[in-house]
């Protein structure tokens, strides 16, 4: 899987679960700052996402931005 399936598959799980305009989210989008996610909406996307891959994420790696969560999926999902 490349890192641009991931992308698109954590965008589509961010815009369905969050209810945020598609165009919001981009590599750079950070997830307090630029989206206003508290952390229970942060929770759902990560949850989502832990299902999607069967992959285990630790929140407390420290990702603000979308592109950070994606590369972290690409690394665990390999």
């Amino acid at each position: 899987m490349t890192k641009e399936e991931v992308f698109n598959k954590v965008k589509e799980i961010i815009v369905d679960q969050l209810d945020v305009e598609a165009d919001k989210v981009t590599e750079t989008t950070n997830f307090k700052n630029d989206l206003d996610l508290d952390s229970l909406d942060i929770f759902e996307v990560i949850d989502k996402i832990e299902d999607t891959y069967d992959i285990e994420i630790e929140t407390d790696d420290g990702m603000e931005t979308v592109g950070e969560l994606v590369d972290y999926v690409v690394k665990k999902a390999e």
